[in-house]
């Protein structure tokens, strides 16, 4: 008896690992996209102005308008379990992909533009033309992310994870290639290189999503009706409150732009900034990973014990890899070799990396807690976090604006950190009932 149950968690805990491996993989691999991204610009001409022009406006702007369709990859994982429910989403999809995408051109290629770069932004005036040609070039990234986020979904639900990292390998392959011809030609501005990199990567990993999507949805997928008839009201209170999330969640990039701009070294802070959040975003992407693992298992009995394991543990490994990074010379070379940031800038890099020891782990129990949450559908606690965040964020950003205590950077910095704990502390408390009733059913 023992012995069973022992086998029982051994293959559990496996399965845990199974799933969460190939999105973690997906995940650093997208996560080495910014690096690589910075570490190109900084090698072009005017480095500073145009890493500023693309940290500032152009990946900020294109995350906010893309905000309401990031949820989709957790929505399509928790819903797309038949074929009416795949039906409804992809017209939801693709109906939020064209809306997005005639707002971002609204904002790229009308003079509301130089509203958002010059009044809310705040932009110094050499960052303005720059980041607009950025935007512009950039244009087809929206609708492109909520198709594949759509369709790695499916593939995720059905127990193909390992295509979302083959989509993401081939994501930066194409992104890459874009990359080394700029870097080679040298003629072209940075960020319109950057922009086109990553506009050309995130469409071939969605045209390859759609394909790989194909067979699962024509053999795997039941044509059943949903045990729980579809509703579009039903699905607004469900998407919304994830929606919103996003939004929030994203809404602190351009208002770390703008706050940035209007502190102390603003066109140092704003060129470091996307160099420092990249490198931080490698340790987080397994973090990252692990929202959807929950969303896909913990419906499973005898899930809790194994899941809540793998966090804790996962917490600790990142935190220490993230930790022995900057106690050797790996953090120094990053930052003056491979992003090939000047020596004042490169130190400016890795004191800010510092404040940031905290995220890997705080990232793990995000997703742990916020898995949970969608698991249970109890969204609504999702988007209250992340009003949170912004709320701490915005308090420590006006506090550096007025006071001026330090560098931009280093504000900012601080802020997201403690941003970041305050709203890692709600999704727990928000997911505590959740996870008392998932332990009980697994005690029984």
């Amino acid at each position: 008896m023992l012995n069973a149950l022992t086998l029982k968690k051994e293959i559990e805990l496996k399965r845990v690992m199974q799933t969460w491996w190939p999105l973690a993989a997906s995940w650093l691999l997208m996560a080495m996209e910014i690096p690589a991204l910075s570490a190109v610009i900084a090698r072009l001409a005017n480095p500073e102005i145009n890493l500023a022009a693309y940290g500032g406006i152009v990946f900020p702007v294109a995350l906010i308008v893309e905000s309401p369709i990031i949820m989709l990859l957790s929505a399509s994982t928790a819903l797309s379990k038949d074929l009416v429910s795949y039906r409804k989403l992809f017209t939801f999809m693709m109906a939020t992909g064209a809306l997005m995408t005639v707002i971002h051109i609204l904002i790229a290629f009308t003079p509301a533009y130089y509203f958002v770069a010059r009044q809310l932004i705040g932009l110094p005036e050499k960052v303005v033309e720059p980041g607009r040609l950025g935007l512009m070039l950039i244009t087809p990234w929206t609708w492109s992310i909520a198709y594949r986020r759509f369709q790695q979904g499916v593939l995720i639900r059905f127990g193909h994870a390992d295509a979302v990292g083959a989509g993401t390998v081939i994501r930066l392959a194409s992104g890459g290639a874009i990359l080394i011809a700029g870097y080679v030609i040298g003629s072209f501005p940075g960020v319109a290189v950057g922009a086109v990199a990553q506009a050309v990567g995130v469409m071939c990993e969605a045209a390859y999503s759609g394909m790989r999507v194909r067979p699962v949805v024509r053999y795997e997928m039941p044509e059943r009706v949903p045990d729980v008839p579809w509703r579009w009201k039903r699905f607004a209170s469900f998407y919304t409150p994830l929606a919103m999330t996003s939004l929030l969640g994203l809404l602190w990039q351009p208002m770390g732009s703008a706050a940035l701009s209007r502190m102390p070294d603003p066109i140092i802070s704003l060129a470091v900034w996307p160099v420092v959040s990249g490198l931080i975003s490698i340790f987080r992407s397994a973090g990252f990973a692990l929202n959807e693992v929950v969303v896909a298992l913990l419906d499973e009995a005898g899930s809790y014990r194994n899941i809540r394991r793998f966090v804790l543990a996962l917490a600790g490994i990142v935190t220490l890899i993230q930790l022995a990074t900057l106690v050797t010379p790996v953090a120094q070379t990053w930052f003056s070799g491979v992003s090939a940031l000047p020596p004042d800038l490169a130190s400016y890099a890795k004191s800010a990396f510092w404040l940031a020891i905290p995220m890997a782990g705080l990232t793990v129990f995000q997703s742990w807690f916020q898995g949970t949450i969608v698991n249970g559908r109890k969204t609504r606690a999702i988007p209250e976090a992340t009003a949170l965040f912004v709320i701490v964020y915005v308090l420590v950003a006006l506090f550096g604006i007025i006071l001026e205590p330090a560098p931009g950077l280093y504000v900012g910095m601080v802020g997201f950190v403690l941003a970041n704990a305050a709203q890692a502390a709600w999704l727990g408390i928000r997911s505590k009932n959740i996870l008392a009733a998932v332990r009980r059913r697994d005690e029984a």
